[in-house]
């Protein structure tokens, strides 16, 4: 049985190049790979894995706008307990308008993936003001690939390389708001062996009693242990008014003895608790 690797593609969408790097890392060459429209389909195609060996990429948080919502709402939907993280890259993200049209007054539509818009607002509305339809598509590289020279009123964010690749005309680089636009991948898979690098992170999700202090019990069991949070974002739970799922990273390893006491603690004070993974932090 072949090992394979999911991605959110096409070929030059923002998640094929993680891929790469985790190629890289990993040593995994020999992998086919395989472009998935959609997030949920990555976490889909998981939950029907067979092969203990699959890897799965998948975009997690961008520098700007935050949590990669599908990504933190389906992990938890993830079956098998022993899949984890294994492992975390950085892709810079530098968008392009792309489109046939030969100037911004024949554009009425741009499509992108959700994320890429809001990072581009800003200049979309000193561009067109209200006068844009804008447009979700499941990723900038899919955004790229469906415009046409038949319609030369919509256009697509993405970056010049989906251009390039589908040979489609760049009408403006550079557009993102902010300048300095990174987004962090994960790679899920099962880990053949446990180790630690005392370099690690650790990622978990839960849920509290929706009562008054309950996150408090949580932060005050980090903070107690001496361990640094490096991030903490919220969902809701979709299953009661008021009630939300938290993802946590803290630096440490689920190996190390302050953050195994830790997390048998958090197990005192939690409804749910789920251990995403313990992993290398990336470094450049």
């Amino acid at each position: 049985m072949k090992n394979k690797i999911y991605f959110l593609g096409p070929k030059t969408a923002y998640s094929d190049f993680a891929k790469e790097q985790f190629i890289q890392t990993f040593k995994l060459n020999e992998y086919d790979e395989i472009p998935m429209r959609t997030i949920t389909a990555v976490i889909s195609e998981i939950n029907k894995w067979q092969n203990p060996k699959n890897l799965a990429v998948l975009p997690i948080e961008n520098s700007i706008e935050g949590i990669v919502k599908e990504t933190i709402d389906n992990l938890s939907k993830i079956n098998d307990q022993n899949i984890k993280i294994l492992g975390e890259t950085v892709v810079n993200i530098e968008h392009c308008l792309i489109t046939y049209a030969q100037d911004f007054s024949q554009i009425k539509k741009i499509i992108s993936h959700p994320q890429a818009i809001s990072q581009c607002y800003d200049y979309i509305y000193s561009k067109f003001q209200d006068n844009i339809i804008l447009e979700s598509e499941s990723s900038t590289a899919n955004a790229v690939q469906i415009i046409n020279e038949s319609h030369p009123e919509i256009a697509a964010i993405g970056n010049k390389y989906s251009a390039k690749y589908f040979d489609k005309p760049i009408l403006d680089k550079n557009i993102n708001d902010e300048k300095f636009n990174q987004t962090r991948f994960i790679l899920l898979g099962i880990p053949e062996k446990i180790h630690t690098t005392n370099n690690d992170k650790t990622s978990i999700t839960f849920s509290t009693e929706n009562k008054s202090g309950a996150l408090c019990d949580i932060l005050t069991i980090l903070k107690e242990n001496n361990i640094n949070m490096t991030y903490i974002s919220s969902r809701p739970s979709r299953k009661s008014l008021g009630e939300y799922n938290f993802y946590v990273d803290f630096d440490g390893h689920v190996q190390d003895e302050t953050i195994a006491k830790a997390m048998f603690e958090l197990l005192q004070h939690v409804k749910t608790f789920k251990h995403l993974g313990s992993y290398p932090k990336f470094t450049e």
